[in-house]
Parts: structure tokens; sequence; C-alpha cells
């Protein structure tokens, strides 16, 4: 056998064992089911842009300057999809994983986003003539779109795995009467390691955050994701990045 056969099989072996990680076949199934989302708010942008921008666009021609008046369609579109594609990851990773751990419900994915808002920080202070104003109860863009992507598929792995392997200790169970329906008996199962899940993430982020003095958003943003953003944005990142993606296709 050749060497660059020998290669090749090495290859893809690693790609295939690599692909059968019960995360890593989360995270794809979830991207997947992502991706016309990713591409109705990619057309969005690409629309928004070329045709309907009055300075740069097909708008800024005199005869088609009415276009302008649609642009805010494309923005709300943009808006719904890729500034809010973290959370709908997240969710989807979370249901994912629950199903490769046995649990065929939604609950996971929805504990997952859960879990994710409890470690996002939800007060911003913000400069307002002159005077600096503290606003509660709001959740940036950069927590919702990609730049929180990984700390979302952290938190959602994490959670889920908490969340599957205490509702599979029997003592944390509330057993119903069998009157009563299964809907409302599962619900009432998962009360208790619900309850566990999210309190424990909510602490590890607080304690992260008086121990560090930072969020853990900035933690991971810092550490993974801003590296590899500089990484990918050169020539030799670019051809990684594209050896990886056909690797793992």
């Amino acid at each position: 056998m050749a060497l660059q056969d020998k290669l090749i099989d090495a290859l893809g072996r690693f790609a295939t064992t690599f692909n059968s990680y019960r995360y890593i076949m989360a995270i794809k199934s979830a991207f997947i089911t992502l991706m016309p989302v990713i591409i109705v708010g990619a057309f969005s942008v690409l629309i928004s842009n070329m045709v309907l921008d009055p300075k740069n666009g097909l708008a800024s021609f005199s005869l088609l300057s009415f276009l302008a008046a649609l642009k805010p369609i494309t923005s709300a579109l943009n808006y719904a999809t890729l500034n809010f594609l973290n959370i709908g990851a997240v969710f989807l990773i979370g249901i994912e994983l629950g199903r490769i751990n046995g649990i065929k419900s939604l609950f996971p994915g929805l504990l997952a986003v859960i879990c994710f808002i409890c470690v996002t920080p939800t007060t911003v202070e913000m400069m307002v003539d002159g005077q600096m104003h503290v606003v509660k109860d709001v959740l940036l863009r950069q927590f919702s779109d990609t730049r929180s992507l990984f700390l979302g598929m952290f938190i959602a792995i994490l959670s889920v795995e908490i969340y599957c392997w205490l509702e599979g200790r029997k003592g944390l169970k509330i057993k119903m009467p069998d009157t009563v329906p299964p809907n409302v008996s599962a619900s009432f199962s998962a009360m208790i390691p619900a309850i566990i899940t999210t309190t424990a993430i909510a602490t590890f982020g607080f304690l992260f955050h008086q121990l560090t003095g930072m969020y853990l958003y900035d933690a991971v943003y810092q550490v993974v994701q801003q590296p590899l953003e500089r990484v990918v944005q050169s020539l030799p990142g670019i051809l990684l990045l594209m050896f990886v993606a056909q690797l793992f296709w």
C-alpha cells in the first residue's frame, strides 16, 4: 500500500472515531438542523447590502431608490436568524444530547437555554447624556449571536450531562399515582434534577465571576474563541479550516 493510501486510511479512521463521540454527534446534528436558518440569514444580509442599501446597493440608483424602504424587512430577518443563532444552537444541542442519553423529550434543550442564561450577564451600564445608567434584565446581542457560541456549546453539554445523570437516580424522582397522565408524571419526575442542575450551573457562573472578576463569556471568548478567529483570518488558517471541513464531512 502506498504512503498516500496509508495516510488517507489513517485520516479516515481518525475522522470516523472523532465523529462517533456523542458530543460531536450532538453538535453536528444541531448545526445541520440550523442550516436553513443560517442560509436565510446569509441571504438577508446579501440582499440588504447588495440590493436594498441606499449607499452601496441597487437602491443607490435614483430609479431604484424605492428599494431602500424595504431594508427593514431584511434587517428583521437577520436579527431573527443570525443574531439569535447561539440560542438556537444551545437548544438543539441540548435536545440532541438528551436523545443520545436516552431522553426523547424537548426538555433538555429548554434546560440548556435556561442554564446558558443563568451564566450570562443581564445588567448593562450605558452612558446617556453624560450620566451612567444601569439597565437591568437585558440580553446583549453578543450573548445571543455567534460570539457566545463556544460558551453556549459548553454550557449546553455540561447542563444536559448533569441533568441526565441526575435523572437516572431513582431517589430524585417524584413518583405520582398511576391515575396521573404520563406527561404530567414526567414533568414532576424531572423537577428535582432540573432544580439541582440549574442551581449548580448558576452557582458555578456566580463563583467564577466572584473569584476572577470576569464572566464566563469573557473567559471563553478571550481564551478560546478570539485566538481561533485570528487564526482563520490568515491564509494558513483558512487552508487548515478547509482541510478540517473536508476531513470531517
